[in-house]
């Protein structure tokens, strides 16, 4: 910065404030200062930025996951592509952290606060009394709930239409003379968990359905599908709360000798590349999570430009009916 101030002939302090957008200089002034730091490769130093009060330009993102069960799971990693493309426009970086609880994770946001490391958060995985609402709130650290459902006062959400998405299911599988049904949930304490169980419960009245909890992970669907298939009146249909816990219950199904679709139908309530490459390839409730990430992302620029949050629902999913599901056997 002494540099840029001795070819420019101003004080090392009006290159600050130039540099960092703060009033106090002419805009032609301004303009000569970021002129001179291009020409000499000048980067503000991004701590040193922070201490000083400027925005840090990164966005948070604090994952409850090892970085091995992140790279199984393409609902994640597609969300986090969708984030990415979006702060990469507006010249934004993500901060990405990896944590074992709730606890340490407020922690995290904490400390990112008070040293200034970003202007805020997203979060996911929202429980149903989740800890970290009010932690952000006292805080005053600008964030968006990516899942949640309804208003959260002083949060922007994205909600997903989880009552539309269990309707499209239950519907086909009802037409397809399906009457008992088993669903492998995620853990019950995630909001949007309940919130899937709400749904299918309103929208399958007609049909018997039983949900066994699971984690996501492809061991625990594996155990809850050989649980619920060695029941003495199994289902006919099992719907699975994503394609990894889904393509587990499909090889589950291929152990115990029970056909797909003739003998059961499976049915996935994410989709990922791997649900059309097995055989059979597995029907799915089909959402852009691309898309879903952006449209986060976007959420939190509008608190970042100043706008008051907001509560935008997001329902784009399409159910895509490939060979892992058919009519109930008679």
């Amino acid at each position: 910065m002494s540099d840029i101030a001795r070819r420019v002939g101003v004080s090392r302090v009006a290159v600050s404030y130039a540099l960092n957008g703060r009033p106090g200089v002419s805009d032609d002034l301004r303009e000569r200062v970021r002129e001179v730091a291009e020409e000499l490769g000048f980067t503000a130093h991004r701590a040193a930025v922070a201490l000083h009060g400027a925005a840090a330009d990164v966005a948070g993102l604090v994952l409850r996951r090892t970085p091995p069960q992140l790279r199984s799971e393409v609902f994640r990693r597609q969300f986090i592509a969708g984030l990415q493309m979006e702060l990469y426009a507006r010249s934004y970086g993500l901060a990405l952290q990896f944590v074992e609880d709730l606890a340490e994770e407020i922690a995290i946001y904490r400390r990112w606060h008070a040293e200034r490391r970003v202007d805020g958060v997203i979060l996911g995985d929202l429980h149903t009394d989740d800890p970290r609402l009010p932690a952000l709130l006292d805080l005053g650290l600008p964030a968006v709930v990516a899942g949640g459902s309804g208003e959260l006062p002083g949060l922007a959400n994205l909600s997903t239409d989880e009552h539309a998405g269990a309707g499209k299911i239950a519907g086909y599988l009802a037409a397809l003379g399906h009457r008992r049904i088993a669903r492998v949930s995620g853990p019950p304490a995630l909001a949007h968990t309940a919130a899937r169980t709400a749904a299918l419960a309103a929208a399958t009245t007609q049909l018997e359905v039983a949900t066994v909890p699971a984690d996501y992970t492809g061991e625990a669907a594996a155990q809850a599908t050989r649980r619920i298939l060695s029941a003495p009146a199994r289902p006919t249909a099992i719907v699975y709360d994503n394609d990894l816990m889904a393509l587990a219950g499909l090889g589950v199904a291929a152990e115990m000798h029970i056909t797909v679709p003739h003998d059961l139908s499976i049915l996935a309530w994410e989709d990922s590349p791997l649900c059309q490459l097995v055989h059979p390839a597995l029907t799915v409730l089909q959402r852009n999570i691309t898309d879903y990430g952006m449209r986060t992302a976007r959420l939190l620029f509008e608190l970042l430009d100043g706008h008051p949050p907001r509560s935008v629902r997001y329902g784009n999913a399409v159910l895509v009916v490939r060979d892992s599901t058919a009519h109930a056997p008679s």
